[in-house]
């Protein structure tokens, strides 16, 4: 008896250990707001989540609010071929970083219209880190820390820009070329969650986080070292599998397990 109440005891902390929360940015009634999603309604919390969550006020009825972007970061970054089945870069390397612009988040649902001479874009399905406090110089045993929570996103690059601009500037930060999910998720592990990207309903690529070159806490750990990060930062960490050219009014969906996903319309000139 005592042992089979051990085990109960066990099970429960487990269970209690791996809940996941999730958490929308909205806006009600002319004030913005962080609320804790539940079936259809979201608990509004205390402005700082960061922090800590509390409740604030009773549950409002999710169709009566304006999602909004997760977090207004002042840094979005990225990580380049994180996967071997991508393109691959050697573990024992610095993770191949370059920046995305904040005016590029664009939410799930929205539909992106490509500038006009777009002409090579492509889906690039990733998992999106959340940095929950301030970060510098720290160490990447300690990096799990500073990770608030993951989202799903779509790294959008313009392939001809990106071999013939001298940064990849443009290729990757245009306007809506961040595609990003509209739940922050607590704690799910981000180091083995299964990714999928369709396209037009078709499976494109699929593949777990686990195979990740450079894994989260590292690369947090390593931008540490010569930026500070803030919470609400964001970080793309890289995609895999091939991808393709994007055409007009094809349907790009990214999807991570327990994560939820990231869908949109796009739109270009050059049908």
């Amino acid at each position: 008896m005592k042992l089979l109440i051990l085990c109960i005891s066990l099970l429960t902390s487990l269970m209690a250990q791996t809940e996941l929360i999730q958490i929308s940015r909205f806006e009600h009634n002319n004030a913005i707001f962080y609320g804790k999603v539940l079936d259809n309604t979201i608990q509004p919390l205390e402005n700082n989540i960061f922090d800590k969550l509390i409740n604030k006020g009773k549950p409002i009825a999710l169709s009566s609010v304006k999602i909004l972007l997760p977090t207004q970061p002042q840094n979005v970054f990225a990580v380049g071929m994180n996967f071997a089945s991508h393109i691959a870069s050697q573990s024992t390397l610095p993770p191949p970083m370059f920046f995305k612009s904040p005016s590029a988040l664009i939410l799930s649902s929205k539909d992106i219209h490509l500038p006009h001479d777009a002409t090579n874009v492509h889906f690039e399905g990733e998992l999106v880190l959340i940095i929950g406090k301030k970060a510098k110089n720290i160490k990447q045993e300690d990096a799990h820390k500073y990770i608030f929570g993951v989202t799903v996103g779509n790294d959008l690059t313009e392939r001809n820009w990106q071999g013939s601009d001298l940064q990849w500037m443009r290729a990757k930060a245009s306007d809506g070329f961040a595609p990003i999910g509209t739940k922050i998720t607590i704690g799910a592990d981000y180091n083995n969650l299964l990714l999928t990207t369709r396209l037009n309903d078709k499976i494109v690529q699929q593949e777990n986080t686990k195979y990740m070159i450079h894994k989260p806490s590292k690369v947090v750990s390593y931008l540490s070292q010569y930026f500070t990060l803030m919470p609400g930062d964001l970080i793309y960490m890289g995609t895999p599998g091939r991808t393709q050219k994007l055409s007009n009014k094809d349907l790009v969906s990214v999807t991570i397990e327990d994560l939820g996903a990231v869908e949109n319309r796009i739109y270009s000139s050059n049908k």
